[in-house]
């Protein structure tokens, strides 16, 4: 069994947590893009966990992970996450995570370059969360940048930094270096963590860098293609983990708001490093409601005390930068779009106890565009004009969290989903009412 765990929406909407649900069913589970630019908040009986570039079935005993070719990697974030998981009694060795060879690697001056150029857009700035990953994989398009592959080999390492960094020097040039407060250009002594330096553009600490951390990554890093396509041919059934949501896919997104990878289900066998591979199952995350973190148009926003009400109920904090979520509305239209993008076979949908609150339920069902309506999903500059138009379902106003079967749920809540799964168009097998591995239940076996 092939299967990815998907976003249906513009990211954040709970993959985490249904893919440290399912992994008990699979022998591997592989992220196949992104970086650390993003979350997965995972709570189980080991605790709560903030995972941003490690696999979610790392906190599952028995599975392998692997980090795929499609990622870029922050070699000292990964190890502070590492450190971080250690630290609660997670072990993670080669025996349980294995890191592509092919990935790409986020330095330091994918950082620098990312906050250079953010700071530079100003009023124009597209929610960059500043962790260089679209100069990443920018670099990587350019065939410029460095893999996980070459730390293997320190005298290659060595010609390839020294050419990579002379190259990059001059595309620091162009920008003002006054405006690199909190990045960090190649100091060994921290993780994740950002430190501003008193020349901003040195890149004189890269080598040391990479040398520190990479040696400790070293032994995790191998062929995971040969090892993912050997898994298959012994029948071992895989589980894909995609990072953020169709709408911030750089092709089919609200570009260019989006992210700078491929965040669909047809690339995850592509970003796994097994691109022959087909799927047998495709499950979408969706919420409830709807959030986001970053720019770009959001037509179901909410503003004021109706948002600080929803952000606080579904606590709608960013599990990578800590930024509050633009919250709102459950948005059919974007939905079925990103569902359609997914190629979907069956949705999971998490929150639903978090709109326990509301006595009534909105939910925005098409856009009015220059006094026109529309239940399609148009190009970004029409969003921007977008306005929503909302039918409103009657709310459960009951704590939820300990239903286990469809038929614990209220009326109001079940008609909820009913009617999302209608509006969609595709069937829903899972809600999740709370946080935690088992805070679920089924609507179909």
């Amino acid at each position: 069994m092939l299967a990815a765990i998907v976003g249906v929406n513009w990211g954040d909407e709970g993959k985490g947590r249904m893919v440290d649900l399912l992994s008990q069913d699979y022998d591997v589970v592989c992220r196949c893009q992104g970086g650390n630019n993003a979350g997965h908040t995972v709570v189980n009986d080991k605790g709560r966990f903030i995972l941003n570039l490690l696999p979610s079935g790392i906190l599952r005993d028995g599975a392998m992970n692997v980090m795929g070719t499609g990622m870029v990697i922050d070699i000292a974030h990964l190890c502070g996450e590492i450190d971080a998981l250690e630290a609660k009694g997670v072990a993670v060795s080669p025996d349980n995570l294995k890191i592509s060879d092919k990935a790409m690697i986020c330095l330091p001056c994918h950082k620098l370059q990312d906050i250079l150029e953010e700071d530079r857009l100003g009023d124009k700035k597209q929610g960059s969360t500043r962790r260089g990953i679209a100069p990443a994989y920018s670099d990587k398009y350019m065939r410029k940048g460095l893999r996980m592959g070459d730390l293997l080999d320190t005298d290659a390492l060595a010609w390839k930094l020294s050419d990579f960094l002379a190259w990059k020097a001059l595309t620091l040039k162009g920008y003002d270096s006054g405006g690199a407060a909190g990045a960090d250009t190649g100091t060994a002594a921290g993780t994740a963590a950002t430190a501003t330096t008193d020349t901003d553009t040195d890149l004189s600490g890269i080598p040391g860098w990479v040398a520190h951390y990479g040696a400790r990554l070293a032994p995790f890093v191998a062929d995971t293609s040969e090892y993912l396509y050997e898994a298959l041919g012994s029948g071992k059934d895989i589980l894909f983990e995609a990072q953020l949501g169709a709408l911030r896919d750089i092709d089919y997104g609200i570009y260019p708001y989006t992210t700078s990878s491929q965040t669909l289900a047809a690339y995850t066998p592509i970003g796994a490093g097994i691109p022959g591979a087909k799927l047998d199952l495709v499950i979408g995350v969706m919420k409830a409601y709807s959030s986001s973190v970053g720019g770009g148009p959001f037509v179901v926003e909410m503003f004021g005390e109706e948002a600080k009400a929803l952000r606080e109920a579904g606590a709608e904090y960013g599990a990578a930068t800590g930024r509050p979520r633009r919250v709102g509305a459950f948005d059919v239209p974007a939905s079925r779009y990103g569902a359609r993008l997914q190629g979907v076979d069956q949705l999971a949908l998490t929150k639903l106890d978090v709109l326990s609150y509301m006595e009534k339920i909105p939910v925005c069902v098409a856009y009015e565009i220059d006094g026109e309506q529309t239940e399609n999903f148009p190009s970004v500059d029409k969003l921007f004009k977008a306005k929503p138009v909302f039918e409103y379902l009657e709310g459960f106003h009951t704590d939820i969290s300990l239903c286990r079967k469809a038929e614990d749920l209220p009326g109001a809540a079940i008609r909820y989903v009913r009617y999302l799964e209608r509006a969609v168009g595709c069937p829903i097998k899972y809600v999740s009412v709370g946080p935690g591995r088992d805070d679920y239940l089924l609507l179909q076996e």
